[in-house]
């Protein structure tokens, strides 16, 4: 899921361009089960191929669904740990 640009927005409308792991990190550690309740990462373009998703869940932990419409891939796994979610999305 390479670009050359992209950017994360979130729920409540915070936006990072070209987020780091680190932004990733503080941006999914910021969302709550209320009014704030995922982050999306994708190509910074117009009608992007690809997108990645954080939703935090009713019951603890996160939902990160990939999705690559180019490669007709769709993933959605179940996470509790931050850093591995920011870490795999930089990556």
């Amino acid at each position: 899921m390479g670009a050359r640009y992209y950017g994360a927005d979130s729920e409540n409308g915070d936006r990072i361009d070209d987020p780091s792991e680190d932004a990733l990190f503080m941006m999914i550690s910021d969302l709550d089960g209320s009014d704030n309740t995922f982050v999306v990462v994708q190509p910074d373009e117009d009608d992007p191929i690809w997108f990645a998703s954080v939703t935090v869940l009713d019951e603890g932990g996160y939902e990160v669904v990939r999705r690559d419409a180019g490669r007709l891939e769709h993933d959605v796994t179940t996470s509790a740990g931050i850093n591995d979610i920011a870490r795999d999305l930089t990556i």
